[in-house]
């Protein structure tokens, strides 16, 4: 069996990457522990979020490192994240926010199976 992805995109938030992109370059995404619109996914230029030992890159989606802060990971570490976009302004800085919509994270459990065949994990600063 192939290597089973943690974080998959819809094709809805890739139209928005791709906006994004055009306007910013390459991009990244982080999803922390805060509370409210902080442990939403938040869409970066690629640079403008530094990624230290605190973070697990979980892997891509349309070309874009996702990463997590760590103490969120233990809680996600055994759900497949899709990211999903939705109409409506987050609290954020994230560059999706000036386009009436916000990044989603939508979460479901692993199958057992899914599990001994998921794509290994970084921490952030090793990357």
């Amino acid at each position: 069996m192939k290597n089973i992805p943690r974080v998959k995109v819809t094709d809805e938030a890739k139209k928005v990457i791709a906006e994004l992109r055009a306007r910013n370059g390459k991009l990244m995404f982080h999803q922390s522990g805060g509370c409210c619109d902080g442990s939403a996914p938040m869409c970066y230029a690629d640079g403008d979020f530094l990624v230290g030992s605190s973070d697990v890159w979980l892997g891509e989606i349309d070309g874009c490192d996702f990463f997590m802060a760590k103490d969120q990971f233990e809680f996600f570490k055994h759900t497949e994240l899709t990211i999903d976009v939705t109409p409506g302004r987050g609290a954020s800085f994230s560059l999706e926010i000036p386009l009436g919509v916000r990044f989603i994270t939508k979460s479901r459990v692993f199958t057992f199976e899914e599990s001994q065949n998921l794509i290994e994990t970084r921490i952030g600063e090793m990357i």
